[in-house]
């Protein structure tokens, strides 16, 4: 292999590598607009992480001192969720 065949050869892969990076960088910015929302929500999730630890303290100390009312709240929950999934699938698809 001549030089001039080597160094045609290096400028033709280093073109690549820089096409390559080009599509790279454009795939990370479409990658970023497309998971912005779910990046948004975890970020507001964990901004509430304090409150949350609060929240299942508090909770943790109230079904301790009285099982039943969360037995009862649990039901209801469980209740509700169940109706909401069966009106969910007796409405059309959009």
């Amino acid at each position: 292999m001549s030089r001039q065949e080597r160094e045609a050869r290096i400028h033709k892969l280093l073109n690549q590598i820089q096409q390559q990076r080009l599509d790279m960088s454009i795939a990370r910015r479409d990658w970023l607009e497309s998971t912005a929302r779910y990046d948004r929500g975890w970020l507001k999730l964990v901004s509430y992480r304090r409150y949350l630890a609060i929240g299942s303290s508090a909770l943790a100390i109230w079904s301790v001192r009285s099982p039943s009312r969360l037995l009862r709240w649990g039901k209801r929950g469980f209740g509700l969720w169940s109706t909401f999934r069966m009106i969910r699938s007796a409405l059309p698809s959009r």
